[in-house]
């Protein structure tokens, strides 16, 4: 076996071993990675622009949470929090209880995933309302479990021959100037809603992110969010926040919807939060927070000791480095490099969508919306990794690239990830420049 075969004999191993379902972008074996660098099997380097989708916001193998994870595997790996709980839990909660937006008076719970803390916020609007409904948006993404499936508002590969999913689960449109989506809009289809399918007495929760993931780095306007927490107030309903993309310094704020000014009854929390870690919360006002019974939130694995300790070395680590502003310069640095190649291909990149660290640009065909270029998206996607890049893709029709650099990643490192980026661009479009520029 050469040096040079690993990574596809690893491959092939892995298409027998692992369900197709479970499938990988690259073909690419990462053997160890350092901030926003990772080595493959066959020692090839690569700069990681997608950070296991938003999660190692302070870099792969980062000191201090390698440090506190290896201290607390050293004491004990799991007893609990159920059974026989311990100090890193409670301090965790306590410090997500205060980091929070909004001047209420906050509880969390601890799970393992995204999908279970959304699960779980559901489970406690319901609990606290004593409604059923639950309205969510188009194109949002809340995870693959069945109820976190039902509310995702997108159909391929997620929801596809997956049913039936719950009922009383809706959804309206999610506002983008770019589609011709209004504040408005969202909001009119909303009270159509209440007219037509669903009374607003019988919606336990809304539940929306305040910038898409999957869906392509749509960003809630202000008006929107200002709107729905006036809305929920005046019927009632529990808002619920999904910040598990958005949160842990991402966007230059700790909590994206701080922008906003706009408090959350609920918040789900995941991704960023330990580092790389499993491990998930929900965080809200405790008088909702309390309404199940006592064994009625839970887990095995939920607030595994060593995810709390990792993220307690997380949180350590935004403050002491100002990863918030750095988030903000990395967003900076970004937009004037896209600034550039849109320049260039003003009717292949439709818009660049930029919220700190968090980073879109749709591909379009031709300069029009209606026209995603997913074609021109993967082949950047695919050949991302010839370049020593890793990229990720996202988006309702599949043509947005995404980037989620570490917000710890090194201005140099940074400024070869763009320079590559564009030569990816120029690569794949100097065989057609006229169709480029059209």
């Amino acid at each position: 076996m050469t040096e040079q075969s690993r990574n596809v004999e690893l491959q092939a191993r892995k298409q027998q071993a692992i369900a197709r379902g479970q499938g990988n972008v690259y073909p690419v074996y990462v053997a160890h990675a350092k901030n926003a660098e990772l080595w493959d099997e066959d020692g090839n380097r690569y700069i990681d622009m997608g950070t296991g989708i938003a999660v190692c916001n302070t870099g792969h193998a980062h000191p201090k949470v390698v440090a506190a994870v290896r201290e607390q595997v050293e004491k004990f790996s799991h007893t609990c929090v159920m059974v026989n709980p311990y100090r890193s839990a409670v301090e965790l909660a306590e410090r997500l209880n205060k980091l929070v937006p909004g001047e209420s008076q906050k509880k969390s719970i601890f799970v393992s995933t995204g999908a279970e803390a959304v699960e779980n916020a559901i489970k406690i609007a319901r609990a606290h309302t004593g409604r059923r409904g639950v309205v969510a948006f188009n194109g949002g993404f809340h995870g693959r479990t069945n109820l976190a499936m039902a509310l995702t508002g997108k159909i391929t590969p997620y929801k596809y021959q997956f049913g039936p999913f719950p009922a009383d689960i809706y959804h309206v449109p999610f506002p983008s100037e770019l589609h011709g989506v209004s504040v408005q809009d969202s909001v009119k289809a909303l009270a159509n809603l209440f007219k037509v399918d669903i009374a607003p007495q019988d919606v336990a929760a809304i539940i929306l992110e305040p910038i898409q993931g999957e869906g392509g780095f749509y960003q809630a306007p202000t008006e929107l969010l200002q709107a729905l927490r006036e809305l929920c107030d005046q019927q009632g309903i529990v808002l619920i926040l999904d910040e598990i993309q958005t949160g842990f310094g991402r966007t230059g704020r700790m909590f994206c919807s701080e922008y906003a000014g706009v408090e959350a009854d609920l918040m789900t929390v995941a991704k960023g939060i330990a580092g790389g870690f499993p491990l998930a919360a929900v965080v809200g006002k405790a008088e909702i927070m309390d309404a199940p019974l006592p064994g009625g939130l839970g887990g095995t694995y939920g607030g595994s000791p060593v995810g709390c300790a990792a993220a307690l070395a997380v949180l350590e680590v935004i403050e002491e480095e100002d990863l918030c502003n750095r988030a903000l310069f990395v967003g900076e640095k970004v937009a004037t490099a896209l600034s550039a190649l849109k320049a260039r291909y003003p009717q292949i990149i439709g818009e660049i969508r930029i919220k700190g660290a968090m980073i879109a640009l749709e591909l379009l065909e031709e300069g029009n919306p209606d026209k995603p270029n997913t074609a021109l998206t993967q082949a950047i996607i695919a050949h991302a990794a010839q370049s020593g890049l890793i990229l990720l893709s996202c988006g309702f029709y599949g043509n947005v690239i995404r980037l989620l650099p570490a917000l710890t990643i090194e201005e140099s490192v940074l400024d070869e990830a763009l320079g590559k980026l564009s030569g990816l661009f120029d690569q794949l479009l100097s065989a057609a420049p006229a169709a480029a520029n059209q």
